[in-house]
């Protein structure tokens, strides 16, 4: 049995049962990252910053999709964004990770 399309067939099914929730979003997206479904996972990290602006995974995850795709810009608008949302919910963990993230991909030009 192949497992991770299963997997992936197993978050397709949750997500028709309920399209609004964002972790199956997320879940959905990450697993279409890991089978290289890149315009997939990109449109639903897209959709969820914008439907679940407070969903603070979302950010890190989307800004480095964007840095894989060369668009510097807008990993460093969604890292940016990130930071904000992290800030306001307290979320060390994810505020670090995301300041980290964003001060790396503004060094890319300075190599």
């Amino acid at each position: 049995l192949n497992m991770p399309t299963d997997r992936l067939e197993q978050l397709k099914s949750f997500y028709e049962e309920d399209p609004e929730d964002p972790f199956t979003r997320y879940a959905l997206a990450q697993e279409h990252l890991k089978h290289d479904h890149t315009d997939r996972a990109l449109g639903l990290f897209e959709k969820l910053v914008e439907t679940d602006p407070d969903y603070v995974g979302t950010y890190y995850h989307l800004g480095k999709l964007y840095e894989r795709l060369d668009r510097t810009d807008d990993a460093l608008d969604t890292y940016e964004r990130g930071i904000e949302v992290a800030r306001e919910q307290r979320e060390q963990k994810a505020l670090s990770e995301l300041q980290d993230a964003k001060l790396k991909a503004e060094g890319v030009g300075f190599e």
